[in-house]
Parts: C-alpha cells; structure tokens; sequence
C-alpha cells in the first residue's frame, strides 16, 4: 500500500514538472512581447480586484460606523430620557417651540418670520442689528423701547431721552433699560447717531441704561411694490408699512430684557414719577387679562405690554403690516381677542375696555411737530397731560444775580434764582454771562443748571462754562490750582480771577466743588461762542455744604 501510495506521488510529481516544463518552454518560445502582455494584463486583473476589496472594505468600515453611532445615540437617549421628561415640562413654552421647530422631522412646520418676510432667508444677518451699542442688561422691570428716524427738519431725539432719564432716580435706572431704535438702513447715517449718543450719554450706557440698535440693510422688503390703500398716496402707505416692521424689531429685541416693555416715541416729553407709576399701575391690576396699558392718549405713545404678549402682537402685526397702521392692527387684535360678531359694537367695546385700561393723567406729552414723514405737520398735545411744568425750584443761598442778557418779557434771572419761574433769554453770543454773587461767603456742595424745558427744549446753552471765584484767591490757587508732585495746574483760571470747574454738556451742567476753594464769592456762566438760538435756564440748584 505504501509502495502503491509513494509510486501515485512520484508519477504525480514527474507529471507537474513536465507540465510546468512545457509551460515555460511555451512562453519562452513565443515572441518576447506576448510575454509582457499577458504579465500586465494579470497584474492590471490584480489591482482591479485589489481596489474594489478596499472599496468593498470601506463601505463596510462606514456602515458599521453608523451602526455603533446610532447604538451610542440609543444608550445615550435611554440613560437621559427622565431627565429630559423632567426638563421638558419646565421649559417656557417660547422655548419648546423654538426647539419644535429645530429639531422636528414632521412634515407639518409651524410658521415663523420668514413666511411673512421671505426676503430675510437671502441673507445669514438679515436679523442682526447694524448697530449695536451697550450692556445687554436683561431682568429689569420696564423696557422702554424708542424708534428714531431722520427728520428733514430737527431731531428730538436728545431731548426726549434727557427728560426720561432726568426724571429716574438712582433705583429706577438699575431696573429699566432705555432701547433707541435707529429705524434707518443708511448705515452711515446710523452710525453718526449712535456716536453722538455714546459722546452725550457715555455714562448711561456703560451702565447698561442705555442701548442702541440699528437694522441690518437686509431688513427690510422692496417697498416699491406696495398698494395704495385707504386712500392714502404711495408714499405714507410705504412710510406706515416701514413704521410696522421698525415696532417689529424693537419688539423682537426687547422682550426678553423685561418684564413689561413700553413703546415711546422719539419727540417726548415725561412726567416726573412716571416709572414708577407705570410699575405701580401694572403690579396693581386687579387680574392678568389686560393686554394694554395706556399711559398717553396720542398714537402709540405710552402704550405698556407684557413682555410675553409680544411674540403674538409682532406675529399678528408681520401678517397684516402692509395693509393697515399699527393703531388700527392693535384695535384688531382685541376684537379677534373677546368681540362677539352675533353682539353689537357697544358689547364689544366694552370687552375691549378690560383688555385696555387707561391711565390718567397723561404721563408723556408730544412736543414734536415736525412728523417723521416728509412735509407733515403734526401739532398733537395730550389734554390729558395737564400742566406742564416748565421749572423747577430750590431754596438757593441768598445771592445777587446778574447777566448781560437781554431777558425776554417777564422771565427774568431772579426769578429763577429763587425758583418762581424760568429764565428766558434773546440769543446768547460770545462774553454773554450769568453771575450769581453770594451776600456772604459761602461753601458749596454742589451745583447743577438746567436749560431748556419742554415746551421749548430746544433753548440750551451751549458751549458755555461754569466758573466759580473763591473768597480766598491766594490759599485756593496754592492748594486747588496745583495737581501732583509736577504742579500742574489742575484748573484753568480766568484774567478777572474766576476758577472754570464745570461745563455745559447737553444742555445741563452738574458737579461737585472741590472742598480746597473754601467759601465762594460767585458763582458764574460764560458763553465763549455764539449760540443759533434763544437760551432758558429752567432750573438752578446751589446746594450749600454742610
């Protein structure tokens, strides 16, 4: 059997090396290109199906990646389920929609901004302010929001906020925030307003009082394609349409800074107190129904909302806002809200009436006259408002007051002095002043001047200084005048002996005397350049030191 096995190999390997014999005698015998050939066709046969394993090897290598991802995903969605359960139904309901619509794969999307302004998906910062100067205070009670655009005539902007925040006390600026809108998508011109704001008011907006917001040049639709309504021309259907979007952004910006957010407008003027009657007024509504507080009968001047009523009043104003002004879509929105169409208007009116409560008296009065639109005059006054005051008095240290000035009627310097009435005065020029000499020696705190009031807030000094001439002129230069181990001097002195301490700075002036100066003799205003318009100090406070 072995012999029978060993002979079967020993044919078996004669045969294979004949064979292998007779091949390499073939190839050998044929031309040497033929050879070559087939070696590069077998090579080429190898690579081919060497390059599609790895191809075949990569799929797999991908597939199985996806499949121990999407096993990670599942352990990892099990192991956080409960606390999502519990997360979930603690979230406001703003947020579960936003995530809604984030994260849904249904077919049915809720809609947003874009259905209503498809123009805003063209471009990735068609929502992000231009401008955009300030803090980012957020948590404050009040939100005042403040839509400003360019005027052919005069801006009253910085008079309007001068009123609102002169009439804030230290308390009342930390729990409000003062928006202004720059409603203009010249960029330019945007960037000019907020530079003159940041240099009248660099105070207010470090502390977060203050911020200032333009529009992107992307946020706004083509207005040329607007139908005239209503009767009105092309031109106040294009200005209204715009002024709906400008209320729109303040909006969106604002709500979530606040509890309540008021809507203002750029040519007011306010009541003293009026923050902390607006907050009074709204904590002491007897239920949550309300939807608007008035504060002003005019237009939307004064007009409160809760804060988490805007995602719904800037929704149901971006469906209609190129079809009717904002008055008449806020008036709208209450009737959808509780008016009966099988009920007569005096039933609805009177539904109405529980969702907008009104407050008297007027806390805010239009000053303006020039409109934001081109060429309109509007000369609306609240009646409501009652008297306004035009000065404000204290009890000064008896002095002597006089002024190269000329006064105009009755409005004259003592009377301000002694805080009867406002001092009115014909244009002011160059070396005009207004001295207040003390009977007797006396030490001062501090001192603050007021020009301009509401019914002409325009009447300021400019470029005017405030001096005061110390009783002892030889001590006050030794130990105030000298600054530092250099002895600079730290104040400028006049020819005739005065100390400059202080200027005007948009038409008020405050500060405190340096204690070095001792008793002053006078108290002085300089004007070093000619002033465009007629000056009225409204208020003068020396306080004494005690």
């Amino acid at each position: 059997m072995r012999l029978r096995n060993g002979t079967f190999l020993t044919v078996f390997f004669f045969g294979l090396c004949g064979f292998i014999s007779l091949s390499w005698y073939t190839a050998y015998s044929n031309p040497k290109g033929d050879v070559v050939d087939i070696y590069q066709r077998e090579f080429l046969a190898l690579r081919d199906r060497l390059h599609s394993a790895e191809q075949e090897n990569l799929k797999r290598s991908k597939e199985l990646n996806l499949v121990l991802d999407e096993i990670k995903r599942a352990i990892a969605e099990k192991q956080a389920l409960r606390d999502i359960n519990h997360t979930w139904s603690s979230l406001s309901d703003e947020t579960k929609l936003k995530l809604w619509n984030v994260t849904s794969k249904n077919v049915l999307q809720l809609p947003s901004i874009f259905h209503h302004l498809p123009h805003l998906l063209a471009k990735e910062n068609s929502l992000q302010p231009a401008v955009h100067v300030g803090q980012g205070r957020t948590g404050v009670s009040i939100v005042m929001g403040i839509p400003s655009v360019k005027r052919e005539v005069h801006s009253y902007l910085t008079d309007t906020l001068n009123s609102l925040m002169s009439e804030l006390s230290s308390a009342e600026r930390e729990d409000c925030v003062i928006v202004v809108f720059i409603a203009e998508a010249d960029q330019q011109y945007a960037n000019s307003v907020a530079e003159n704001l940041k240099r009248l008011f660099p105070n207010e907006i470090q502390s977060g009082l203050l911020e200032i917001i333009s529009p992107s040049i992307n946020f706004y639709p083509d207005f040329s394609r607007l139908k005239e309504s209503f009767g009105d021309p092309k031109e106040r259907v294009r200005w209204r349409t715009k002024q709906n979007l400008d209320y729109c952004f303040l909006m969106m910006y604002a709500q979530s800074k606040g509890t309540y957010y008021v809507q203002l407008e750029d040519d007011i003027v306010a009541r003293p107190n009026y923050f902390t009657t607006m907050k009074n007024f709204a904590l002491q509504q007897p239920s949550e129904e309300w939807m608007i507080l008035e504060f002003s009968q005019l237009g939307f001047i004064g007009k409160m909302f809760k804060s988490l009523d805007l995602s719904l009043i800037v929704e149901f104003m971006l469906m209609f806002y190129k079809d009717k002004p904002i008055d008449w879509l806020l008036d709208h929105i209450l009737w959808v809200k509780v008016c009966n169409p099988e009920k007569d208007a005096k039933h609805c009116d009177r539904q109405k009436a529980n969702l907008r409560i009104r407050f008297k008296p007027s806390l805010f009065q239009h000053v303006g006259t020039h409109s934001s639109l081109a060429g309109k005059i509007q000369k609306l006054k609240d009646k409501d408002f009652g008297k306004q005051t035009l000065h404000k008095g204290h009890a000064n240290p008896p002095a002597e007051v006089t002024t190269s000035l000329k006064t105009y009627q009755h409005f004259t310097l003592e009377k301000a002095y002694l805080g009867e009435d406002f001092f009115w005065a014909f244009t002011p020029v160059a070396g005009d002043f207004i001295r207040i000499r003390f009977f007797t020696p006396v030490r001062i705190e501090k001192y603050f001047f007021r020009s301009g009031n509401i019914e002409h807030p325009g009447d300021k000094l400019f470029n005017t200084t405030v001096e005061v001439l110390p009783f002892d002129n030889v001590q006050s230069e030794k130990e105030a005048l000298k600054d530092g181990r250099e002895k600079t001097p730290k104040y400028h002195r006049t020819e005739d002996g005065f100390i400059r301490i202080g200027t005007f700075l948009n038409g008020i002036a405050e500060g405190e005397v340096d204690t070095t100066f001792g008793p002053l003799e006078a108290i002085r205003l300089s004007v070093l350049t000619d002033s465009p318009v007629w000056v009225i100090l409204s208020e003068i406070f020396i306080k004494k030191a005690e």
